[in-house]
């Protein structure tokens, strides 16, 4: 008997094969990755987590292959996520669950907040001022990370968030998100699936895209990209998500973006042979 994870599994390489042909032959694609626990490992100090070895330089070459367009998309700051990344010319980060757009050439664009869901988080990031946690402002939202500390201590301090927040997020049109290690209370009309969809329609219909992913937040892009590209689920464990197919980080993660390389190489050298044929 197959279990579920080894039925993903199987899956996997037969969607992954399948794309990775159509990758090949096609002249323009989309690579759209989250960073915390899909490229970096998680950190209790989020300032050190950076990428798995191998990763950053396999990105470097398929964004110098200049077939794919990289897309960072992450709960941070986008601007949080160029140092940790270090690729330059850096990629294009959607920050923030996508309200923020940090362009490749360094123009970055904010959605704007009406000020009563302004008020409203900071309400939200007041009411929690006493709790002994680790606590995120960004645009658009307050985040409470609690990784690292004792399962128990964990538990307590979440509870005692939720029941600090969950009505101020009722009364004023923010949701909550938990994610792994912490809870996030934010603006509720934007987030990495509406941050897909765009993509979607500047990229058009025929260019092959997939969107690599870990934990919750990443569901909505998962069902965003529905089956227009392949979707990626990217943990040690596997859990069932609408993703279609999954990856265990780092070895399997780097596997996947070593192909992608290739692929994306493979046609540019391809066009130079028959240039030189051509010209000779």
């Amino acid at each position: 008997m197959i279990s579920e994870s080894m039925g993903a599994s199987l899956l996997a390489r037969e969607s992954i094969d399948q794309f990775m042909d159509r990758l090949a032959a096609s002249r323009r694609s989309a690579l759209l990755l989250d960073y915390d626990g899909t490229l970096a490992p998680f950190q209790v100090d989020r300032r050190r987590a950076t990428p798995y070895m191998g990763v950053v330089p396999t990105l470097q070459t398929i964004i110098s292959s200049g077939k794919t367009r990289v897309v960072i998309v992450t709960g941070r700051e986008a601007s949080q996520v160029l140092p940790l990344l270090g690729i330059d010319p850096h990629p294009e980060v959607w920050g923030a669950h996508g309200l923020q757009r940090l362009h490749p050439s360094g123009l970055c664009e904010t959605a704007p907040i009406d000020e009563a869901r302004l008020a409203a988080l900071e309400a939200a990031r007041a009411r929690i001022e006493t709790v002994q946690v680790q606590t995120e402002v960004k645009p658009g939202g307050v985040a409470v990370h609690w990784r690292g500390l004792p399962e128990v201590e964990a538990e307590v301090i979440r509870e005692r968030v939720l029941r600090e927040w969950f009505p101020i997020a009722q009364r004023s049109s923010l949701k909550i998100l938990e994610f792994e290690g912490g809870v996030e209370i934010r603006v509720s009309d934007i987030d990495k699936g509406a941050a897909l969809r765009t993509i979607l329609h500047e990229l058009g219909d025929s260019a092959p895209i997939a969107y690599l992913g870990d934990d919750a937040t990443d569901e909505r892009a998962f069902e965003a990209l529905g089956d227009r590209g392949l979707s990626v689920l990217v943990r040690p464990e596997w859990r069932k998500s609408a993703a279609q197919v999954w990856l265990r980080p780092p070895d399997e993660l780097l596997n996947f973006l070593t192909r992608w390389s290739v692929a994306s190489t493979s046609e540019v050298n391809e066009d130079k042979c028959f240039r030189a044929r051509r010209e000779s």
